[in-house]
């Protein structure tokens, strides 16, 4: 919806409907008995007008909150029947408490209320109506653009996946061929080239589904041998993994992230702990590594692209089913996560 079209409706198109309204109240009632237009008292007719446009700016404001928060198409029957019964009480009582206090004259009786009725009810259903409609478009070019936008997101993920396809594919081929090349006596760079080899394997041909735990268990822990080749000796890792967690199914790859960090920052005491458990119907991944002095909790959060997928996939996967929790201490990094067994 544009600016223009929305100040209009605020603001404009009460005001012009009500006005129109009480003229065509007055031009039924004085043409009818053969009298002047707008004759009679015209401080009467004021105050009438005014009652008139205030009405429609009050109902514009309260139809158009209601229709934000729910315009449903299988409920338009029932509005119209609650928004009619509204008017009929409300317009009513507006009229006899005007009628009561003296600012509104029913000349005619129970033949003024009728009319009026008769004219206003169909007139503010009409003006129901196009608030109405102006929501539903508003509402329909909103999920417009939000598909759009999802269409555009899922075209660059895609792109990503593709490219990120490609460089494990590049890597695993390379390692094959560097591995053969690397001297036997060479254990422990043979060691490293297999436990990245069984790293990739996994990113390559796993990740597109759901997996068992145990598989995403052998590759945390084929992650942490690995990591643990390339860190000081001074490092420590305690590993405490629930035994039960075997053939139950989880997207794969969430904890990783989380664990590279924790590599990646380790300091001052070098310790990390590593606690994956199985809480009634929840996974429990706790992870706290030591840090030194230096360290300040923005780093991770600047590091990279790592725990921004990281959170864009856990609400994609499990939308509002997931907590992800970071808390730095003055010696440590702490990060949970709680995802839903499957």
């Amino acid at each position: 919806m544009s600016k223009s079209k929305k100040i209009a409706i605020e603001w404009i198109y009460p005001a012009v409907w009500g006005t129109l309204m009480y003229n065509v109240l007055r031009a039924v009632t004085d043409f009818t008995h053969q009298g002047i237009f707008w004759g009679g008292d015209m401080k009467l007719h004021a105050v009438a007008l005014t009652l008139s446009i205030f009405m429609c700016y009050v109902y514009n404001f309260v139809w158009g909150q209601k229709l934000l928060r729910k315009c449903e198409v299988n409920r338009i029957g029932r509005d119209y029947i609650f928004v009619l019964a509204e008017l009929i009480i409300c317009m009513n009582l507006l009229l006899i408490g005007g009628q009561a206090i003296g600012v509104l004259l029913m000349g005619s009786g129970w033949i003024d209320y009728m009319l009026i009725n008769a004219i206003y009810l169909p007139l503010l259903l009409i003006f129901y109506t196009l608030i109405r409609n102006t929501i539903t478009e508003k509402n329909v070019n909103e999920k417009n653009l939000a598909l759009e936008k999802l269409k555009a997101e899922k075209n660059e993920a895609e792109l990503e996946f593709l490219k990120a396809q490609y460089h494990p594919h590049f890597l695993f081929n390379a390692l094959n061929t560097i591995y053969f090349q690397v001297d036997e006596n060479n254990t422990e760079a043979k060691k490293s080239i297999e436990y990245l080899s069984e790293l990739l394997r996994y990113q390559l041909y796993d990740v597109n589904q759901e997996v068992a735990f145990h598989q995403e268990i052998n590759y945390l822990r084929s992650y942490i041998a690995f990591q643990q080749l390339r860190k000081t000796d001074k490092l420590t890792v305690n590993v405490d993994i629930d035994n039960t967690l075997k053939e139950q199914r989880i997207h794969p790859l969430l904890f990783q992230p989380l664990l590279e960090n924790a590599f990646k920052y380790v300091g001052g005491l070098y310790q990390i702990y590593f606690i994956l458990k199985l809480k009634e119907d929840q996974i429990y991944f706790e992870l706290t590594n030591s840090v030194s002095d230096t360290f300040v909790s923005s780093d991770i959060k600047d590091s990279g692209i790592g725990l921004n997928n990281l959170k864009r996939r856990l609400d994609l996967l499990y939308p509002e089913k997931h907590q992800l929790r970071t808390h730095a201490g003055e010696f440590f990094f702490k990060a949970t996560l709680l995802l839903p067994i499957k």
